[in-house]
């Protein structure tokens, strides 16, 4: 229902998805914990990934390889039939810039969850960007916290965005097209601590840098 309501009721199409669905169940079979990192400019940014991802069909079929994703509570888990349904939608919800102790037991169940073969979806930039591009220096340490927490932990960054899209808005232009481009990467670092967890952000909004300006390139 989600997708018709993306394809036909706004008239979004993605462009790139065969190539990125098959990078993504290439990764699945590899059996090593997989979290997904994108870009992130709307609220329906996670449905767009999911979609871009797998089909509808795909996803019934292996429900293990839908991403979690971590939502803004104020915005999707107000009340008690949007927590129903972003649980269904597996979602964990969290406070941005809320307690520390709270933030500390979502990243630990995202850790549970990779673990134990679920895909996770970060924004690693902790929120919509307000310039409309990736800004690699905002990484939030809670990604890398997540990265450091598994080791062997396989990165793939997704970079989608659409051609009407300009800066961060809640919804894409409605008959916008998008393209997906995905890499895949396995961050590591030698540092100690919070420094360490820092790297290993910063590594993953790097790649999505360099994703963001391959589409520019080639728009151009």
């Amino acid at each position: 229902m989600t997708v018709a309501l993306m394809r036909f009721g706004f008239g979004w199409r993605i462009d790139g998805m065969d190539d990125a669905r098959r990078v993504y169940r290439d990764l699945r079979r590899s059996g090593d914990p997989l979290l997904v990192c994108a870009n992130h400019l709307t609220l329906v940014d996670s449905a767009l990934v999911a979609w871009a991802l797998g089909s509808p069909w795909w996803f019934l079929l292996h429900y293990a390889a839908l991403p979690w994703n971590v939502p803004e509570r104020q915005n999707f888990a107000a009340s008690i039939v949007s927590r129903v349904l972003v649980y269904l939608m597996k979602c964990v919800p969290v406070t941005r810039g809320g307690d520390r102790t709270e933030i500390g037991r979502v990243l630990a169940r995202l850790v549970r969850l990779l673990a134990r073969g679920e895909v996770v979806l970060i924004f690693p930039e902790g929120g919509r960007s307000r310039s409309g591009a990736v800004e690699a220096e905002s990484a939030a340490y809670g990604v890398g916290r997540v990265i450091a927490a598994l080791p062997g932990c396989r990165v793939l960054c997704v970079y989608l965005r659409g051609e009407r899209q300009e800066g961060f808005s809640d919804l894409p232009v409605r008959g916008d097209r998008f393209r997906v481009q995905v890499e895949c990467l396995r961050p590591t670092s030698e540092l100690k601590g919070m420094r360490r967890a820092r790297d290993l952000a910063q590594q993953v909004t790097r790649t999505l840098t360099t994703l963001e300006q391959r589409h520019f390139d080639d728009r151009r």
